[in-house]
């Protein structure tokens, strides 16, 4: 799924991707044979109701939702419950709200929560559940969360040793786009190692191409795909402990770690060898948008662009995103072939009541059957649930993205610049990259964005 978060970055950056779950997604979905509208493919299909059987007769009860997943995205959210209403009698009320981020902690701490919020970031779960307000998740939830996810998501969901939220959706931002015919043509092979990355770049300059294109400009947020990238090399470099560390202020952000990440970048992104191909020098990264910047794959004038799963909104319509197809990606390799670090994002399931009803509904949306109607429905959207069949998901890129989740040797690691302050993450961290891909050196980046963590 995606990171909602009120910044522009994500905002700009998910418009694109949404509107194409939409498509697939209404695709998906049978006309209604319920006066309610309601009812979709998914909804006729049987499920076992015995799971819910243990929380009594809920019967014309009520589940309230609060999530930034707003209209038309909702749609298949709210398609997903069927089955678990038509078994339980329970009704659940769906509010989609743009301004959830600031509103869910004004409505937590002024008592009148929803009895569900979908949290899309560890940080913000951590605030809630400090308002005293949140209740923990239920031994079914436990059950089904040690069962379908690795530790590292249950960690997400965990607060002063407590476990509160299952993980929902996710998303995948360790991505290489890539043509699979100029693959083909000529004789390039997927790297499964840093240095074979370096050596397909390498490669294709000999060949009398220019590897990468890229682009960082997104208005207000301008600089933000340079932190994905540093964080993604920092998972590689240091790995996984580290990062923690790095995004907790546990090291310096200046430290070797972060300067080593850091040049590794550099040695992709401020290589006038390697960029920025059908765009200009390595200063037009700056001024190319994000939304264009892979663009250049389809054109031959580039081969390589390093961006998330979302990124398959931004090609033309008519564009085949596939194995065989005009463009399609490949994982962005660790250190070694075994080695599996995955940058993304995602959100959980947070309860405020512990009402039999509620609890009933937790256990649904933490659930392989949930996982798996949901992903009929929509496109766009993916679980790092392994009860998942990702014969379900209804795109490639979505397969993908759900292959990499579900390896068991992924180190899954939030997004850093989501979980730090906001005048990090989302100031200094962005203007700093962006005043390093135009000529400042790494050190005066670093010790920039060192200075400006609060105290």
């Amino acid at each position: 799924m995606f990171v909602q978060r009120g910044s522009s970055r994500s905002r700009v950056a998910l418009a694109g991707a949404l509107s194409v779950g939409l498509v697939f997604g209404l695709s998906a979905c049978g006309d209604s044979d319920d006066d309610t509208g309601a009812d979709t493919g998914a909804s006729a299909a049987a499920i076992d109701c015995s799971p819910y059987t243990a929380f009594g007769d809920l019967k014309g009860k009520t589940v309230t939702i609060y999530t930034g997943i707003v209209t038309p995205e909702d749609t298949p959210h709210k398609e997903s419950y069927v089955p678990f209403e038509k078994c339980t009698g329970v009704t659940v009320k769906y509010e989609g709200d743009k301004a959830f981020e600031t509103q869910i902690l004004v409505r937590a701490e002024a008592g009148n929560p929803p009895d569900i919020a979908y949290v899309p970031q560890p940080g913000l779960l951590q605030n809630l559940v400090k308002t005293g307000k949140a209740v923990e998740a239920p031994p079914e939830v436990a059950a089904n969360v040690d069962k379908f996810w690795g530790p590292d998501w249950k960690a997400y969901g965990t607060v002063d040793g407590k476990f509160y939220a299952a993980p929902l959706g996710a998303n995948v931002k360790s991505l290489v786009w890539y043509s699979p015919k100029e693959f083909a043509d000529k004789g390039y092979q997927i790297p499964t190692t840093l240095d074979e990355l370096k050596a397909l770049s390498d490669k294709i300059v000999a060949d009398g191409g220019k590897p990468w294109c890229a682009g960082i400009a997104s208005g207000e947020a301008t600089g933000w795909p340079v932190t994905d990238w540093m964080e993604d090399f920092m998972l590689r470099l240091s790995g996984a402990e580290a990062y923690d560390k790095w995004v907790k202020h546990e090291i310096p952000f200046n430290g070797p770690e972060a300067t080593q990440a850091l040049d590794g970048v550099g040695a992709y992104l401020k290589n006038d060898q390697y960029v920025n191909g059908g765009l200009g020098d390595i200063k037009s990264i700056a001024s190319t948008t994000f939304q264009d910047a892979g663009l250049p794959i389809l054109e031959g004038q580039c081969s390589l662009h390093r961006q998330a799963s979302f990124y398959a909104a931004n090609f033309p319509a008519g564009t085949k995103v596939a194995k065989d197809g005009d463009v399609y990606a490949f994982y962005l390799p660790g250190k070694d072939a075994t080695s599996k670090p995955v940058l993304g994002g995602g959100e959980f399931v947070l309860a405020f009541s512990d009402r039999p009803e509620v609890k009933a509904f937790q256990t649904y949306l933490s659930s392989d059957v949930w996982a798996n109607t949901k992903a009929k429905l929509s496109s766009g959207w993916v679980s790092a649930n392994k009860g998942l069949d990702p014969a379900n998901l209804t795109n490639p890129i979505d397969q993908l993205s759900a292959s990499i989740l579900q390896d068991p040797n992924a180190q899954f690691r939030f997004d850093g610049s989501d979980m730090m302050p906001g005048a990090v993450g989302a100031n200094s961290f962005w203007k700093q990259a962006t005043a390093w891909i135009i000529g400042q050196d790494t050190k005066t980046t670093l010790d920039n964005i060192e200075k400006s963590w609060p105290k």
